[in-house]
């Protein structure tokens, strides 16, 4: 890679090597470049990766610009040079959505990532450690990237990958194709849906592999799925790997045609859980002139704009029209901090909390009733949150 840059912070690392970020002076154009040193067998890994990410180019697949040898340090670094991908990998953001992805925006991943490994497939390319880790999240979506255990399939190699998104038959190891692939798929999926691998209960990667190999087992497919989405993970979790659906068979699952929900879809009540979910999709808001957020595509905006066609409502505490629901203005007063109290110590870890109280703080900004939201607050607001 013929150009100047700059060497910054950390921002990944890995078995075979650390991932830094690469910036050029000149343009400010920011890349991530995978490193090490040549005088170790990890460097041989690394340029056998640069040479199959190279041969590849796909909007699901993370870019490759370039590579170069440099001396830093007394040391020689091989340096791969690759797309940056500002939000992390796919495990980083289930856990900022407390733990768990929606369900649409589960489609919406994993139909990149199967187009990913269709393209892959088709080029002969096997990944061997598709994993939420592994999958890199940018501003339109997911990437896979770290192709530091991939193979041509005709390619004898050991097998690789992580043992918790192993197949039966790599676990075994017998074969490591395109099937093993789609199994680590399914174990993706669960992790989104989760925040956990698919085989959380066991920690011993010796137990796993006995399990998954030997066992007639498969990963536990969560009870709160729709079962379209079951349906999805049992294709991918057929142990016989010849009888495993194939990535272009899986992209024509009705799992992958989930779409959000309609804009001209709005909650019939602040009560429904969905309502509470705005903020969840990223697609939902947009920044203003003056860069603030505004949620004029999510429920709560949708709420405000009827609310502003008709006439001002009257907010006064001693209007007629107010029902008291909660004891006296002294409970009124008080009942957001206690429900907050209530949700922190019996429901919620503490960034879900944060991020809950958040959209009820927001609900109130809207519709400037502070004082009286306490009286709108009853039990039932915690079935909810």
């Amino acid at each position: 890679m013929e150009m100047e840059w700059t060497r910054g912070n950390i921002i990944g690392q890995g078995s075979s090597a650390t991932v830094y970020l690469a910036i050029s002076p000149r343009s400010s154009d920011v890349s991530a470049v995978k490193s090490a040193e040549t005088s170790v067998s990890n460097s041989k890994q690394l340029q056998r990766e640069q040479r199959i990410l190279s041969s590849l180019s796909s909007p699901y697949i993370v870019s490759y610009k370039g590579c170069n040898f440099t001396k830093e340090n007394y040391k020689n670094w091989f340096n791969l040079f690759m797309e940056y991908m500002p939000f992390g990998n796919l495990s980083e953001e289930t856990r900022r959505n407390g733990g768990r992805l929606n369900e649409p925006t589960m489609a919406h991943y994993t139909r990149q990532i199967v187009e990913g490994l269709e393209y892959l497939h088709s080029k002969g390319v096997v990944h061997c450690d598709i994993k939420g880790s592994n999958i890199l999240v940018g501003e339109k979506g997911v990437k896979i990237g770290d192709f530091g255990c991939a193979k041509m399939v005709d390619e004898i190699a050991p097998i690789a990958g992580t043992p918790m998104y192993m197949s039966p038959e790599a676990a075994r190891g017998e074969e490591q194709g395109y099937p093993c692939d789609v199994w680590s798929l399914g174990c993706t999926v669960i992790e989104m849906a989760t925040g956990f691998s698919p085989w959380s209960n066991v920690e011993d990667p010796v137990n796993v592999l006995f399990r998954v190999a030997y066992c007639d087992e498969v990963p536990m497919i969560p009870c709160f799925l729709s079962e379209q989405a079951k349906d999805f993970l049992k294709k991918c979790f057929v142990r016989a790997s010849k009888e495993r659906w194939s990535c272009s068979q899986l992209l024509k699952h009705p799992f992958l045609e989930k779409i959000q929900e309609s804009d001209s879809c709005s909650p019939t009540s602040i009560l429904e859980p969905g309502f509470w979910n705005c903020e969840e999709d990223s697609e939902s808001f947009v920044f203003d002139d003056l860069g603030k957020i505004s949620f004029e595509n999510c429920p709560v905006g949708r709420i405000k704009k009827l609310a502003l066609c008709s006439r001002d409502p009257c907010w006064k505490l001693g209007d007629e029209n107010w029902i008291i629901a909660r004891g006296n203005d002294a409970d009124a007063e008080s009942s957001i901090s206690d429900v907050n109290d209530r949700i922190s110590s019996d429901y919620f870890c503490e960034d879900y909390v944060n991020y809950k109280i958040s959209d009820v703080s927001f609900v109130v900004n809207s519709f400037d009733f502070e004082r009286d939201i306490g009286r709108l607050m009853t039990d039932s607001t915690l079935d909810f949150l």
